[in-house]
């Protein structure tokens, strides 16, 4: 298996992303070649000084860099010898079956979509975050921000893929599908999530009607099915709310002798549960649609979360979860024409 990593995408690229990816080459004997994409002279500095190349990774120069701040579809056009791009042709060209990038999400999006292009039937790719519960496995949330307007064609489609990545990768026998709602009543919501709901009721997918926010961390529903506004609306007041709590645990917990003594008998649990809620565990989210394997990771990927997200990219494709994808789009009883990527 061979796999492209955008080195210099991330808030502190290179040096975290080739780390993780040197750490993923090393546990991971499935990946025969590691592609690090980027600028050469930084690539190889951080190579040396994690201690050398371990085998089976070899750098591919790209002159360029698309920033957080640029416009996406413009920049991906325009520099052509960026990282990111390079990173896409590999895969688009046979050379890479998966690609990592944990830069812009909206340049990972625009290449993704411009050089791969769409699997067929598929009208817009979609954004698949696993977000942890209680229960011992995460839910799916799709989109997270890939398509922020959508049909109700494109959000049965998000729940078919979906369901596909929650089946194959988190282990999911028949993974519950819910559409996000203002109500779990049929009737409520607004005309695109009522038309969405009719063409659920027939898909090929687990579907057990509207879900609230609430029900997100609950654990009963597998895959939440939402536009890519609202997930990534959803994504960042979770991560806000997380790290609120975060602080005020540490204000009040030393407020007292007696209260800091508590956080140090409870400081086990509070690691655990840290961990247990930490992106790093994910690495990424897997970008679906997309005739390839695209793990987008957190602008503030570590080399650990870096790490897991390339091992994420070998799971999608040790599982096929394209060829899942298609199998559920070919079942689906509406078969919407595919639309020409932008």
């Amino acid at each position: 298996m061979r796999i492209a990593v955008d080195a210099m995408g991330g808030d502190d690229a290179p040096r975290a992303i080739v780390e993780g990816a040197l750490l993923a080459v090393r546990e991971c004997r499935a990946i025969e070649c590691l592609y690090l994409v980027g600028d050469e002279r930084a690539i190889q500095a951080e190579i040396a000084r994690c201690g050398g190349n371990p085998g089976r990774v070899e750098i591919r120069h790209a002159a360029e860099v698309i920033g957080m701040g640029e416009s996406p579809a413009a920049a991906v056009r325009r520099k052509k010898d960026s990282s990111i791009n390079r990173s896409m042709d590999l895969v688009k060209n046979g050379e890479a079956d998966a690609v990592f990038a944990a830069g812009s999400t909206g340049a990972a999006v625009a290449a993704a979509t411009l050089k791969l292009r769409t699997l067929e039937g598929i009208r817009r790719p979609g954004i698949a975050v696993a977000m942890p519960t209680p229960a011992d496995k995460p839910v799916v949330l799709i989109d997270g921000g890939a398509t922020t307007d959508c049909t109700p064609e494109i959000l049965m489609q998000f729940a078919i893929m979906g369901a596909a990545y929650s089946r194959k990768v988190i282990g999911q026998a028949d993974p519950k599908v819910g559409l996000m709602s203002v109500g779990t009543e049929e009737a409520k919501g607004n005309a695109l999530s009522k038309e969405t709901f009719e063409l659920l009721e027939q898909a090929p997918v687990h579907f057990i009607g509207n879900v609230e926010g609430h029900d997100l961390f609950e654990g009963e529903v597998d895959v939440v099915v939402c536009d890519g506004f609202t997930g990534n609306v959803i994504l960042k007041t979770s991560e806000s709310v997380a790290h609120a709590i975060g602080k005020w645990l540490k204000r009040e917990m030393t407020r007292n002798p007696i209260r800091i003594l508590g956080a140090l008998l409870l400081s086990g649990g509070l690691r655990a549960l840290k961990k247990k809620t930490s992106q790093k565990n994910y690495g990424g989210a897997p970008l679906l649609g997309v005739n390839g394997i695209c793990i987008i990771g957190h602008g503030s990927s570590d080399q650990i979360a870096a790490k897991n997200g390339i091992l994420q990219a070998v799971q999608a494709v040790e599982h096929r979860v394209n060829q899942a994808i298609l199998d559920g789009v070919r079942q689906c009883a509406v078969q919407p024409t595919p639309e020409a990527a932008t």
